[in-house]
Order: C-alpha cells, then structure tokens, then sequence
C-alpha cells in the first residue's frame, strides 16, 4: 500500500491543505492522489471555507509522482489508473467554484509543477524550484504539459518540456506560472493573505466568475463575448449583485448570501 497524507488547518475562511509525506518530497502515489482529492472534496463541501491554499510539508513543495510505486506495479492497468486519478484531482482544482493558491517551497516538479500550473494563483519562495523533467529519464512530462500549457505561453511550455530543466522562481515569475516571489519563509503567509482577500468577496460571485474563465478559454472570441454576457446577466441578477452595488452607493461594507 502506497503512503499518502494530506492535513489540513483553517485560518477563518482559508483552508490549507498540506501535502504530508516529506520523506518523498511529497510525492504523488495513488495513496496521496486519493488522499488530495477527498481532501478538496471536503474544503468544497464546507460553506465556511472561502478559499483553499495548497502547500508541500518538509523540504518542498512535490516531486512528482511516485517512480518506485510506479516501477513495481508497471502494468498499463495500474498506470492508467494512476493518470487518470491524477487528471481528476487536477480538474477538481481547475473547475473548483472556490479558488485554489498554490504556496510552492523547495522543488515542484513534473506532477508537481502539474499541481502548481493547475491551480488559480501561485505564491513562490525565493528558493522555490520548478521544472517537468520527465524528458530526461525518457518519459516526457504529457500529463504535466497539459496544465502547464494552459498557463504559461507556448514557447515557454515548450522549452520547459523539452529541455526539462530547472527553472528558478523568478523565472517562473516572469513567464507567468506563478504570481508572485517572496523570501523564504514568507510566502505561507503572503499566500494567507491573498487568499484571505479574496474570501472576502461573495461566494457566488466568485463561483460564476471562475466557472466562466475556465470556459471561456478554448471559444472562439464571438462565442466567449456571447458565454460571458449570459453569465453577467444571471450574475448581475443574483441578490449579492444588488446587495454589492447598492452597499457600494451608500458607503458601506456588503452582507453576502451566497445567492
């Protein structure tokens, strides 16, 4: 049986998930895909929870997935298995209606970079390290490249790919796979606030918003103009809408219901 464990802890409307296997960097075995996915299940199940943020305990952040677990037990089966749970989780993260920050220290690679590009923001240590280097062993980073792709331009999705080398935390700021660097030791609680504000706002409004983002990505530009039009009239027709604008006209902090 593969170890996996994920702990959580809540600062007021915040959930942070922590990756809990530092012995191997954090890596993703079926065990700790499992353990990830039940433990987003129950942050999104939870109203008090606004958003999540999602850390590495020990020396980083994660390495990937589990090459022993996936040597000993080599059948297409078991691998298929793996790879689809693994997608799963990362779409759990990429349609959650409440937004996900990555809090990266240490390493982030191949599956593990795959985590930080697919969640919404991401908070980096200085230190922080990234890369899909599955070129290098002879099995190309594709699960990785699908998030990866998604967030950053092409060219730069490539290079990672193809070269599969570390790149340092400014680098990965400047082509776009995170939002912002600090010193180490300071970015769980940057990312506590970032994530804190941001749970601030009206749950549904958060919700309509992220859905529609995700969707409007892949339409062509008529189409998504014509999704997202839809999308704020049903918005601007929520009573939150009504409750934000009408607080914001007579100076005042809203009260949101979620509706």
């Amino acid at each position: 049986m593969s170890e996996g464990k994920v702990t959580t802890e809540d600062h007021g409307r915040v959930r942070v998930l922590t990756l809990d296997r530092p012995a191997a960097y954090n890596a993703l075995s079926i065990a700790m895909i499992e353990a990830l996915d039940s433990a987003l299940m129950a942050a999104l199940d939870d109203d008090a929870i606004g958003t999540i943020v999602l850390r590495g305990a020990g020396r980083g952040f994660c390495a990937g997935h589990d090459l022993k677990e996936m040597r000993a037990d080599g059948s297409a089966d078991t691998l298929q298995r793996l790879f689809d749970r693994c997608g799963d989780v990362m779409m759990r993260i990429a349609e959650c209606p409440k937004p996900v920050i990555a809090c990266v220290h240490g390493v982030a690679t191949a599956a593990g970079c795959q985590l930080v590009a697919s969640c919404d923001l991401a908070v980096a240590a200085q230190s922080a390290r990234f890369a899909t280097p599955g070129v290098n062993i002879g099995l190309f980073c594709s699960t990785p490249m699908v998030a990866l792709s998604r967030s950053v331009p092409r060219k730069h999705a490539l290079e990672m790919l193809l070269l599969g080398d570390m790149i340092d935390a400014d680098r990965a700021l400047e082509i776009g796979l995170v939002n912002r660097v600090l010193p180490d030791g300071e970015e769980l609680p940057a990312a506590l606030v970032l994530a804190e504000r941001i749970a601030r706002h009206s749950p549904l409004t958060l919700r309509l918003g992220k859905a529609a983002f995700q969707s409007q990505l892949e339409r062509p530009l008529d189409d998504a103009y014509q999704q997202c039009a839809r999308v704020m009239v049903e918005n601007m027709l929520a009573r939150d809408a009504g409750e934000g604008i009408d607080a914001f006209l007579e100076g005042r902090e809203p009260e949101w219901r979620n509706a």
